[in-house]
């Protein structure tokens, strides 16, 4: 549902007031990859686009390639003219940027009047709006792992940050809570950042990798806002990491000796009294649930594991599903139930990997549960029973994109226009990826 123009001239005017050095405000959006694209708006122009007036972007930024090139997908990006499409602001988003040198807005945007068929945000709304017909409620929480590194590269690797009480570097794997407080100040200023935002992050814990952190975000009756808050807070955390000298990056596996950053989401179920669908029935319902996860999974690799780095972070570390699995309190599952009441019952979906689009990860594992709840399979045996349960799925990319593009329910329930576009950006950002001879191919076979 629209907000209505003078709710957001309201809140325009508000932020002009509360912020009055701020001249430019940031209109973004995710694209298919993950990163943010959009404009830089006069803060006075931002009050006629709320008040009305059209924003338009052209509809094929959307398309862009991890390296932000277009690659020629069926009819889009060069035999359609490039065409503007409509973009609206996304209410309650507008907030103060802090990292930047000069005092700055961003608000998010999305499609407005005839959707992007393919835009993240979009395809997750189409998901959710289904959902909501057929009576369920999600309720969602995102956790995300990040690595800090060294601002400054070693002939383009990265090196591990700096203890700002040491000046050593932190090489150490370790899960002590030292860390947090070596790095308390950057770390701090991350989560105050988030909350500026609007964000509500929670726990940070320090991770087993050096250098890597973990974040909690609250729990959100409002699926599309707790995707918001993922996407944000990636944004916001390279932007503050920078201010203090180091890099953040979501990157799925930096380092190959050390365990890879993945994006978990814990996901409840309600009907419209507020009862926990997943828990009726002596819970039959989550087995189901647990099972459409499970068939839907092998053939969305592309979106849990976008690019080729993200592979390799699956199997072989710690806590890392080599096969679609699931287990009650079992953390090498993907898919984990957490010990709760029957109120808070939850799935933990925790194969996607830091970098992915939140968006598209949130709709796949929606359209899993959707799928599960209509069939009412019975799922695999969980680890706790067999050790060895479990499925097959696809840890190439290019095996990937065949297993998801042709898939009947994926297409069905995401959307066959979006699954034939996001294949295609994946087939080609995998080719473009490979087309450059590495020092280690000249090492081998020079």
């Amino acid at each position: 549902m629209k907000t209505p123009p003078c709710a957001l001239l309201a809140e325009v005017r508000t932020f002009r007031q509360n912020h009055p050095d701020v001249r430019y405000v940031d209109l973004i959006a995710l694209d298919i990859p993950g990163h943010f694209y959009g404009k830089r708006y006069p803060v006075e122009m931002l009050e006629k686009v709320a008040a009305g007036s059209p924003l338009k972007l052209p509809q094929n930024a959307v398309l862009l390639g991890v390296q932000g090139g277009l690659f020629k997908i069926g009819d889009y990006c060069f035999n359609d003219g490039d065409p503007d499409a409509n973009r609206r602001l996304v209410p309650g988003t507008l907030k103060p940027v802090s990292w930047e040198s000069q005092p700055l807005g961003q608000m998010l945007i999305t499609s407005d009047g005839t959707p992007i068929e393919f835009e993240p945000r979009e395809v997750l709304a189409r998901v959710l709006q289904r959902l909501q017909h057929k009576g369920i409620h999600p309720m969602v929480a995102f956790e995300l792992e990040f690595y800090l590194f060294d601002k400054k590269l070693a002939n383009g690797l990265p090196q591990f940050p700096r203890d700002p009480l040491s000046d050593d570097a932190d090489d150490q794997p370790n899960l002590h809570i030292e860390r947090l407080s070596r790095f308390g100040v950057v770390l701090d200023d991350m989560a105050q950042t988030a909350r500026d935002q609007g964000i509500d992050s929670t726990v940070i814990t320090a991770e087993l990798g050096p250098g890597q952190f973990e974040i909690n975000f609250g729990h959100s009756d409002d699926a599309l806002r707790a995707a918001d808050w993922a996407a944000l807070f990636c944004r916001s955390t390279r932007g503050v990491a920078l201010k203090h000298g180091y890099r953040a990056s979501f990157m799925a596996k930096p380092y190959l000796q050390f365990p890879g950053s993945g994006m978990h989401v814990h996901i409840s179920l309600y009907d419209g009294a507020g009862n926990n669908l997943l828990a009726a029935h002596q819970q039959q319902p989550l087995r189901h649930a647990v099972a459409g996860c499970l068939q839907l999974l092998p053939h969305c690799m592309p979106i849990f594991a976008p690019n080729h780095n993200a592979l390799r972070r699956l199997g072989g570390t710690v806590n890392a599903a080599t096969r679609a699995s699931w287990g009650f309190e079992d953390r090498d599952a993907c898919v984990r139930i957490p010990e709760s009441d029957p109120r808070n019952l939850r799935i933990e979906h925790r194969l996607a990997s830091a970098d992915a689009n939140p968006y598209l990860v949130l709709a796949a594992i929606l359209a899993g549960l959707e799928h599960g709840l209509e069939t009412r399979q019975e799922p695999i045996a969980p680890l706790n029973d067999d050790r060895s349960s479990g499925t097959d799925f696809p840890v190439e990319m290019l095996d990937a994109v065949r297993a998801m593009q042709h898939h009947r329910v994926v297409r069905d329930t995401l959307g066959a226009e979006f699954v034939d576009v996001y294949c295609e950006n994946k087939r080609q950002d995998h080719l473009a990826f490979q087309q450059e001879i590495h020092a280690r191919e000249y090492r081998w076979f020079l």
